[in-house]
């Protein structure tokens, strides 16, 4: 089979029409069909039926279509291997995680990475949902995920890094900042911010965790995609928020906040680098992950 022919065959079935496909690729439609029955004869079988609508995939053309993402997969990591062969350190890698990570860790991770490699580009994209990052790693446009993660998933590696937890935080000026022990029963009458990032998590856990213990559900007053906002939306309002320790944390002092010792309720999320097991890891991807490494023996090595 020639690749060619198996990506037109590709968007054949994206359009399930001969002729809508021939003007999406810029083709003659004889051409196109040409194409086809040669993809047919190398297949020994029927990949299209034609229908008055258009074209509809046989068994055997669904199967010849499973098997195109990885072949224009497997395609890219050959011409991304080349050039970072040709070019050492250079090169593109793309990123994905979520935005407190992107807010904390990921920042000086990038800085180290490019000082090293200045020829390089990269790609940072944020989203608050592991599985739309998987799907992105999957498909191709994503090289590496630094995300939340203690789950075994098909086809996917994954590098533990470190351990971040959700915590509660408030203004310096909260009646609580001051208590120097605090359970989850004193929070039962306060008011929440929290982003719509961590709501599927923090957020969730926090309700469910009230509900466990035989508590009113917590109010939220707050729910936006912005943490700065709800950081000046805690301090002003007298709010209380629930976030990632390494987001809050290194900047409480500044804003006037404090992280308020719950001691009844501890919420670790287990941290990791994942890529695709069969895909090309290029060096800069390998580089990356060494200085996330780094960066975890750092976090272990304050909370002892």
């Amino acid at each position: 089979m020639e690749l060619r022919d198996v990506e037109y065959f590709a968007v054949i079935a994206q359009h399930g029409h001969m002729g809508r496909a021939a003007e999406a690729l810029g083709l003659g439609q004889p051409a196109l069909s040409i194409s086809l029955r040669r993809l047919e004869k190398a297949a020994g079988a029927k990949l299209v039926n034609r229908t008055p609508r258009g074209v509809e995939l046989t068994a055997v053309g669904l199967a010849v279509l499973a098997h195109v993402q990885r072949l224009r997969l497997a395609r890219e990591d050959l011409v991304r291997e080349v050039s970072d062969l040709a070019h050492g350190q250079s090169g593109d890698l793309r990123v994905g995680t979520n935005p407190a990570i992107a807010n904390s860790v990921l920042s000086d991770a990038c800085s180290t990475l490019l000082k090293g490699a200045p020829k390089a580009t990269l790609n940072v994209s944020i989203a608050a949902s592991t599985r739309a990052l998987l799907q992105e790693l999957r498909s191709g446009e994503l090289d590496l995920i630094v995300n939340v993660s203690n789950a075994t998933r098909e086809g996917i590696v994954r590098e533990p890094l470190w351990e971040d937890e959700f915590v509660v935080y408030a203004s310096v000026r909260h009646r609580l900042a001051r208590r120097t022990r605090v359970v989850l029963a004193d929070l039962v009458q306060e008011r929440w911010a929290s982003t719509a990032a961590s709501g599927v998590l923090a957020w969730n856990s926090l309700q469910r965790t009230f509900e466990e213990r035989g508590l009113p559900p917590p109010q939220l007053a707050v729910l936006s995609d912005s943490p700065v906002l709800n950081r000046r939306m805690v301090d002003s309002l007298g709010l209380l928020g629930i976030a990632s320790r390494l987001s809050v944390a290194p900047e409480a002092d500044k804003l006037g906040l404090t992280i308020i010792p719950v001691g009844d309720m501890r919420w670790m999320r287990p941290v990791a680098a994942m890529y695709r097991k069969d895909g090309y890891l290029s060096p800069l991807a390998k580089r990356f992950i060494e200085i996330l490494k780094t960066i975890a023996q750092a976090i272990a090595a304050k909370k002892q």
